[in-house]
């Protein structure tokens, strides 16, 4: 298993009957971008069972994190949701993925849109000192059915309002915007209706958005990515990747075919 470093759980937290987080301990070796996910999983019958994990901790983070689904025939996450600190995870020693700031053209304001576990990504990205001095404004948005599946999000961006090091900015230039389709609730609608509707914007007090200036991150369910896809590219914008920045990014590995 030269591919992959053998780290400790450390803390694990449910959050709901679908939805968990937990930390792992950190190879000094392993380096990744804010942003990037990895291939993690368990040994099992000696061979690694592995899927694409989202670093949820920030590239300067002396441990890992990440959010994750419980599926019950899952073959990974119907044996991962039971770990118990002391266990042992398999992280691949590789990380990559779209959703990095050199995949964007400059721009003013960055759009993180992401429902259920696609959450993920972003928490690294407003984690990293570098993304609040590339933008004036971050808009963070989470979709989720039930209120309860927001309650990572919010606890996550609670501490960065507290943060010693970061609260000043934090509380400067973020604007984060949970919201729910299944319940009432203070914001309700699905991402994508949010920003045909313009909603989104008129919520926030924001300008309608705009390619010269906007720039946009996409990570969750396949319809979700769809049809912003669409959208987005029905208003000229344009998606980046390795080879060329863009005006938009999306994160395909987690995308069931």
């Amino acid at each position: 298993m030269a591919a992959f470093n053998t780290e400790k759980v450390l803390s694990v937290h449910h959050w709901t009957d679908t939805l968990f987080s937990f930390t792992a301990t950190r190879d000094p070796g392993f380096r990744f971008t804010s942003g990037q996910f990895a291939m993690i999983g368990l040994e099992v019958d000696g061979r690694p069972l592995l899927r694409a994990y989202s670093m949820c901790s920030a590239h300067h983070e002396e441990n890992l994190e990440f959010f994750s689904i419980k599926v019950a025939s899952g073959a990974l996450t119907s044996r991962l949701q039971h770990l118990q600190v002391g266990d042992k995870i398999l992280v691949g020693r590789k990380p990559t993925g779209t959703l990095i700031q050199d995949n964007l053209l400059p721009g003013n304001t960055l759009y993180m849109l992401g429902t259920g576990t696609g959450l993920a990504p972003f928490v690294s990205i407003i984690k990293d000192p570098d993304t609040y001095e590339r933008y004036d404004r971050l808009v963070l948005v989470h979709g989720c059915r039930a209120i309860a599946e927001l309650g990572y999000g919010e606890l996550i961006v609670n501490r960065l309002h507290e943060d010693e090091f970061l609260g000043d900015l934090v509380r400067q230039k973020l604007l984060y915007y949970p919201t729910v389709t299944r319940e009432p609730f203070r914001n309700m609608g699905r991402v994508t209706t949010l920003l045909e509707t313009g909603k989104l914007e008129a919520d926030l007090g924001l300008p309608a958005l705009n390619r010269e200036s906007d720039r946009v991150m996409l990570c969750g369910s396949p319809e979700m990515l769809h049809d912003l896809t669409v959208f987005l590219k029905g208003r000229e914008f344009v998606e980046g990747n390795h080879s060329e920045a863009g005006h938009f990014v999306i994160e395909k590995a987690f995308v069931e075919k």
